[in-house]
């Protein structure tokens, strides 16, 4: 079944600016038939690393936040905190890092929460009938919330070719130990250099799984069970996850979540991608590299698989920018995912995603 994805370009004149425009495509996509008066609405965004700037702007953020209000509904911003040690691996340094980045109340009319509590633990877990999965640790305001808007930057991504809706919903919507269960099946690693044996991520464990062994932290495999909190607590940076899971099964993985996080938002899920900066890599990044395309336009659905499938058809249709990260398909047409990241299959989270229900690889395109 073939679902519809609406879309506009990054035209705009005096008689409708781009901001009047978001507002259009979200009305044209069904936003008034998501959301009912009073609810509480989740508005899931990416805060953007500290140094980043190709997260979607907070004055278009701003657009969407007065659409939900003009319904009646009361949104509330939030993001997820960073499995890496960095600016946003707590909510108090993800917060800060938010309003540095723009995200303030004032710009964009709307609270910040973050969706997995102070420390990335604040969780539920949710029954799924994966492949991989069985159960998956969703953040509580997530789950709370009577509606989700998700709002997404469409880019390149190192370990799944693009990041978009999908990657939004299953990475950005998990707990700390639910990035950990998409992104090893190992303990984290202790880095001796870095570890003066402090003994702060002993205390964190309640699993009784780090020890200090000659003046240095020491995890044992086999009682970790991965929820991470020894990488929050670590003010040495010296924990570290090891990344040894293949890409595909992150991204079965990933989609996996992105159903968890889509539980009991049947009917109440609108989702949102800017197809605008295309950089070569994901936003959690302290940096950002030159656009691989030109700015394309905004994509909105309610089927999330249909959306990222149109995003990722539009980019590859497009003609890419010479002297960026772009090595080949420059050509509308072309690959441009495999031409930054020629090692990734891409279109494994889209049939996943389709795999498990969650939406169809089959859509027409709405121009308004």
């Amino acid at each position: 079944m073939s679902s519809k994805v609406y879309f506009a370009d990054m035209r705009a004149g005096a008689r409708e600016n781009l901001f009047a425009k978001i507002g259009r495509l979200m009305k044209e996509a069904g936003l008034a038939s998501c959301l009912r008066e009073g609810e509480l609405v989740a508005v899931k965004v990416h805060f953007g690393e500290k140094g980043n700037h190709t997260f979607i702007r907070p004055i278009f953020i701003r657009r969407v936040v007065d659409e939900i209000k003009e319904l009646g509904a009361n949104p509330f911003l939030t993001d997820s905190s960073t499995l890496y040690p960095g600016q946003r691996k707590e909510a108090v340094s993800a917060l800060a890092c938010a309003i540095e980045n723009g995200f303030a109340y004032s710009v964009v009319n709307a609270p910040l929460i973050m969706c997995d509590g102070l420390r990335g633990h604040t969780a539920q877990e949710v029954p799924v009938k994966g492949e991989l999965l069985k159960k998956v640790s969703i953040g509580s305001e997530i789950l709370e919330a009577d509606a989700l808007i998700a709002v997404s930057h469409f880019k390149c991504h190192e370990l799944t070719g693009f990041g978009g809706t999908l990657k939004n919903l299953g990475m950005g919507c998990s707990s700390r130990t639910g990035k950990m269960q998409q992104h090893s099946t190992v303990a984290p690693k202790v880095a001796e250099k870095f570890c003066n044996g402090c003994g702060i991520c002993l205390k964190s464990c309640a699993h009784a799984a780090v020890a200090i062994v000659e003046g240095r932290a020491n995890i044992d495999a086999e009682a970790c069970v991965g929820c991470s909190r020894c990488i929050t607590a670590c003010v040495q940076k010296a924990i570290n996850i090891q990344w040894n899971e293949s890409a595909s099964l992150v991204m079965k993985k990933m989609v996996e979540y992105a159903t968890g996080a889509l539980s009991g938002k049947k009917g109440k899920s609108l989702f949102i991608n800017f197809i605008t900066q295309v950089s070569p890599a994901c936003d959690c990044y302290g940096h950002a590299d030159a656009p691989i395309v030109n700015d394309i336009g905004i994509c909105a659905s309610t089927d999330p698989v249909a959306l990222d499938q149109a995003c990722a058809d539009l980019v590859n249709n497009a003609r890419g920018n010479l002297d960026t990260a772009l090595a080949s398909g420059h050509e509308p047409g072309g690959d441009k995912f495999r031409g930054v990241h020629p090692e990734i299959d891409w279109e494994v989270q889209l049939e996943h995603g389709e795999k498990m229900g969650i939406g169809s690889r089959k859509y027409t395109l709405v121009k308004i």
